[in-house]
């Protein structure tokens, strides 16, 4: 396995039944572990900036999900349950222990995954920006008109052959639509999201993610009853214009004991890319909570 470094980040591919991940990271790896996992339309450098920040006291981690971006194979199933059992030995490989696990977006309906099969791996967990398949308010989020692209998504093939060859015309209605302001998110990272889905291959894995809700919906179900009894930090960003409360409910309703939740300022949906020093500062606030429990 070669590592690379690049601008101060390490990169390297590791094979994790026989999908080959792209893992950066930056950081000593004495430090406490946070690892990063991005959503929908971005890849692992929806993060870059907070690790740039954290990597000063934390070893920082991220990943393109399979399939998307440097990650080289697609998944039979991209059920967040399935991507989640590949999150588990990936972590496994690299002998992390402790870890805070920070998912936006998809991925952060991966880490709900995770927190649900495999807590004891993790000190802590935070989830952005997100609404979890099977936990309150999904029912009327999905049933929501004006978020049309969930069932747009769910359509087989049709997704990826309108949007491929137009992914920055697409991808940049999300990116100014669920932000804060229009074009906060710059040039540059919308030309690194376009290449990291630039073939209909990548394009397909990013769709997937939503063609599984409603094999998620089941699996959360099943898990409702599962005790989690590490600390969960919910973050969602003011220019989201949710009630947050109705999120916190769901997520006691579904065995959270240990529930935190903040608020961005001046923020939508991809927090981190659009206040990273915030969402920096809030992910420090919570580490060292967790030393103090």
């Amino acid at each position: 396995m070669s590592v690379e470094n690049i601008n101060g980040f390490n990169h390297k591919n590791i094979v994790i039944k026989n999908i080959s991940l792209h893992v950066v990271e930056k950081g000593d790896v004495l430090n406490p572990c946070i690892f990063f996992i991005h959503g929908w339309p971005t890849n692992w450098r929806e993060f870059e900036k907070v690790m740039e920040i954290l990597s000063k006291k934390f070893y920082t981690v991220a990943i393109d999900l399979p399939g998307i971006g440097e990650s080289k194979g697609s998944l039979n199933s991209y059920a967040k349950e399935n991507i989640a059992d590949y999150i588990l030995e990936l972590t496994n490989v690299l002998n992390l222990k402790n870890i805070i696990l920070v998912g936006c977006d998809a991925g952060g309906q991966i880490v709900y995954s995770c927190i649900k099969n495999f807590q004891e791996k993790l000190s802590g967990a935070i989830i952005m920006n997100v609404v979890i398949p099977g936990v309150s308010p999904w029912n009327t989020i999905k049933n929501n008109p004006y978020i049309w692209h969930f069932r747009f998504h769910l359509i087989n093939d049709l997704p990826e052959n309108l949007v491929s060859g137009r992914e920055e015309i697409y991808f940049s209605y999300f990116y100014d639509i669920l932000s804060s302001k229009n074009n906060i998110i710059s040039d540059t990272y919308k030309s690194y999201f376009v290449q990291a889905y630039s073939n209909i291959d990548a394009l397909k894995s990013g769709f997937d993610l939503y063609r599984t809700f409603n094999i998620d919906e089941e699996n959360n179900i099943q898990t409702k009853n599962i005790s989690v009894e590490i600390p969960v930090l919910y973050l969602r960003g003011k220019q989201e214009n949710v009630d947050i409360n109705l999120y916190l409910k769901g997520f006691k309703e579904n065995g959270f004991k240990n529930l935190y939740h903040e608020i961005i300022e001046d923020c939508g949906h991809f927090s981190a890319l659009e206040q990273p020093e915030k969402v920096s500062e809030v992910i420090e606030k919570f580490e060292k909570l967790l030393n103090k429990i």
